[in-house]
């Protein structure tokens, strides 16, 4: 009887260890992500900067997916991971038509935006796969743009990608209004010096699934009335 207990007393630690152990594998390794949507009609605008559409042709003007950054609470950030666990497009195959409307690449020469998945996986994904593996990384980024409308929160408050002026701090109280967490606004120079609306950044859980609020921001480069280029 004592020999049946104290097996049974092994077993059970054993099992304890390995329940641990998986628990254990799963926690971030970072405090939080930055989930970052660009305005194309920024991007293109910029000063001294060229975009070229994909292969697939123009994107429709709204909001699209720039990055899903893991980021540190001191306001660093680990890149470039895992070298031994590069992007397959292979992978993220059944993602791919999602990817290229909600993820195009506007860089040049024109692609078919593998390069810059490849890119943002390698550089930032890998530094989440104790949570998320590459389908799940790009799955993860897709949800997120489909349960944040920035575009439609924007319209609704009044403000058009029209190139007119708007103060900054009513375009990050109709995004707050719509998302429920203040964001952060990244600007742009365009060609004849005015600040435009370029990048729009919403922090995340280490989950990859909830908004939370910044722990910490990066820093301003807005002026206090900014363009809403058209594109």
């Amino acid at each position: 009887m004592m020999k049946s207990s104290s097996l049974l007393i092994k077993v059970l630690v054993l099992q304890c260890l390995v329940v641990l152990s998986s628990c254990k594998s799963k926690e971030a390794d970072f405090d939080f992500f930055y989930f970052v949507q660009q305005w194309a009609g920024a991007y293109c605008d910029t000063r001294g900067h060229h975009c070229c559409y994909p292969k697939s042709g123009k994107p429709a003007a709204n909001f699209s997916i720039h990055g899903l950054w893991p980021n540190y609470a001191d306001g660093t950030y680990p890149s470039n991971c895992d070298r031994s666990n590069s992007f397959h497009a292979s992978e993220i195959q059944d993602l791919e038509s999602r990817l290229d409307r909600e993820w195009p690449s506007l860089s040049c020469p024109s692609s078919d935006g593998t390069t810059f998945w490849s890119h943002e996986w390698n550089k930032h994904g890998t530094c989440s796969e104790s949570i998320l593996n590459e389908h799940s990384y790009f799955q993860a980024a897709l949800d997120l743009k489909e349960k944040t409308n920035l575009l439609g929160a924007l319209k609704t408050a009044g403000i058009e990608p029209n190139d007119e002026l708007y103060n900054l701090e009513d375009i990050k109280q109709a995004i707050q209004a719509e998302v429920g967490y203040e964001p952060w606004i990244e600007c742009n120079r365009d060609g004849k010096g005015h600040s435009q609306l370029y990048q729009v950044y919403l922090c995340v859980d280490t989950s990859a699934k909830n908004l939370i609020e910044c722990p910490v921001r990066p820093r301003g480069n807005c002026a206090s009335r900014i363009q809403f280029p058209s594109f």
